[in-house]
């Protein structure tokens, strides 16, 4: 039987990919990104914070042969997540706690990685004896850039890939592989013009500039990859979100009018999963909360500190109602629970409130908590 082409080869990669439910696909040299450079300086500046894993595999991360030695092609697939808008009375309902639409299905790093994997193993038939290796979001490589690269779209101010007529709420993976197929054809991309809107929008002024993030600022980051104490200052800016955040998505221009609803029925997922009520999540022991998100990205921070999140998001409720749950926060057996308990306490309302701090300011065992419940009643 006559070899396939390269072209021939990497449209048959394109069919197979559409028939995995894979919105875009395409084709870059496996070669240095051209944000490595940028890549180094943000991390020099400590915009990553607390994601040393970073810095660890800096060296890998902009070289692809370091990754897979060999490599030719790194072959990038999106997929949309998108479902609904969801309502807006929902979202700016302070009693509820908002999670990222990313998050309201299963974990796409499964539903995803199956996908790639398959497609890996079609890429090994029409080259056998090449390698491959595949990731989505865990793997070290600056997906963005390859991304941009193979023609899926464009790096927007808010630094997210947007991709034409879909826009950026889309999930990447790559496979690196040591056959070489043909790059995606260079094609003229659109961009984000004069638009700033997400800068605008940012609750937290984590867009420092446009195209720049300083995660150490970012909700999503605060919410899921920070595990220490969310700094004061930034805690009553961080409103009823309690797992990610959507604002610079929210408001883009490409997203409004180009988010195409997805096919893949795992993103679904019901209101428990988009905008539960604060009052039901910090009310969860922690086997309720290992089934309530089983199978999905909430599970990530873990228990302690999406109980943080919560507590955060009943004191910006700045509703007495919030008092019932942030008491039960407040006798949690971790120290980091109950010193948000003890700030979200300070911003509530009412008696009852007031009198749960002064007994942890006489009474708890932790010095922090002591003294997070002392500031509170100070400033009140």
């Amino acid at each position: 039987m006559k070899p396939l082409s390269s072209q021939d080869a990497a449209q048959a990669v394109i069919q197979q990919a559409v028939e995995l439910g894979l919105d875009r696909v395409g084709f870059a040299p496996a070669s240095p990104p051209p944000r490595a450079e940028f890549f180094r300086r943000w991390l020099a500046e400590g915009r990553a914070g607390t994601m040393t894993y970073l810095n660890r595999s800096v060296e890998r991360r902009v070289d692809p042969q370091k990754v897979l030695p060999g490599a030719r092609t790194i072959i990038m697939a999106g997929q949309s997540y998108f479902t609904e808008n969801l309502p807006p009375a929902l979202r700016a309902d302070p009693s509820r706690g908002v999670i990222a639409a990313y998050a309201w299905g299963e974990d796409y790093h499964r539903v995803l990685l199956a996908k790639l994997k398959q497609l890996a193993e079609a890429i090994t038939r029409l080259f056998p004896g090449r390698a491959s290796v595949y990731y989505v979001d865990t793997g070290p490589v600056l997906e963005r850039d390859f991304a941009e690269q193979a023609g899926l779209g464009f790096v927007g101010k808010n630094t997210l890939l947007i991709a034409p007529r879909m826009g950026s709420l889309l999930f990447l993976g790559e496979i690196l592989t040591t056959a070489e197929l043909p790059p995606s054809p260079a094609i003229r991309m659109p961009s984000c013009g004069s638009c700033t809107r997400c800068l605008a929008a940012c609750p937290t002024g984590a867009l420092i500039s446009p195209h720049v993030l300083d995660a150490r600022l970012c909700i999503s980051y605060l919410t899921i990859e920070y595990q220490g104490i969310i700094p004061r200052e930034l805690r009553s800016l961080m409103g009823n979100h309690v797992f990610g955040c959507d604002d610079c998505q929210d408001c883009c221009p490409w997203n409004d009018r180009f988010a195409t609803v997805t096919r893949e029925p795992a993103y679904h997922g019901d209101i428990g999963r988009k905008a539960p009520p604060l009052s039901e999540l910090a009310g969860m022991m922690e086997e309720e909360f290992r089934t309530r998100f089983g199978g999905s990205a909430v599970l990530r921070p873990g228990y302690a500190c999406f109980l943080r999140n919560v507590a955060v998001a009943l004191g910006n409720w700045l509703n007495e109602a919030a008092t019932e749950s942030l008491s039960r926060l407040a006798r949690s057996s971790s120290s980091l629970v109950r010193l948000h308990a003890a700030w979200a306490l300070g911003q509530t309302p009412g008696g009852k409130a007031r009198m749960l701090l002064e007994e942890m300011a006489a009474h708890d065992s932790d010095l922090s908590v002591h003294d997070e419940a002392a500031w509170a009643l100070k400033r009140g």
